[in-house]
């Protein structure tokens, strides 16, 4: 069997196809992280920085308060999730007369968040559907507000199955 001398045109060649195959998949790779990627966090750090100090004297605010806030989210096998949340005071009277609002959260991709409405159902207890929530974690952000001034705040990590 005869072989064939390596010259100079068959390195170039292979040259050639060895880069065009790293370049396209490089290209591949840069283009599905682009139009996968959710953004930034924070459009300004530099604003969420000054805002800190305000969130502390809010947290500060809400603490000496001393409410009882509980809330509960059930996730149903039609994909809705219902929200309801318990308020009291520091006497254990329910809360009444507030705005409550929630937010389920994607710890992964800000693009996956629902807004949770939240509805006076009775003395003290808010209720709430989402519709088309998956399954798997969220942060689940409950925002009370009384009077448009923000008055009370939490987040916690759930899991929907």
């Amino acid at each position: 069997m005869a072989t064939r001398p390596l010259t100079g045109t068959k390195v170039f060649l292979i040259l050639v196809a060895f880069f065009g195959v790293v370049i396209g998949v490089n290209v591949t790779m840069m283009k599905l992280a682009i139009a996968t990627l959710p953004g930034t966090d924070v459009d300004s750090p530099y604003a969420a920085g000054l805002a800190y100090d305000r969130e502390i004297s809010a947290a500060q605010d809400q603490a000496s308060r001393k409410w009882q806030v509980n809330a509960h989210i059930e996730r149903r096998a039609d994909g809705n999730a219902v929200l309801q949340v318990e308020a009291r005071d520091a006497s254990g009277q329910p809360l009444t007369g507030l705005k409550f609002a929630g937010r389920l959260e994607r710890p992964t991709d800000k693009r996956a968040d629902l807004a949770v409405g939240l509805a006076e159902a009775g003395i003290g207890i808010y209720r709430g559907n989402a519709a088309s929530v998956a399954p798997g974690q969220w942060d689940l952000v409950i925002e009370g507000d009384a009077k448009g001034e923000r008055v009370f705040l939490s987040r916690n990590r759930v899991i929907l199955n």
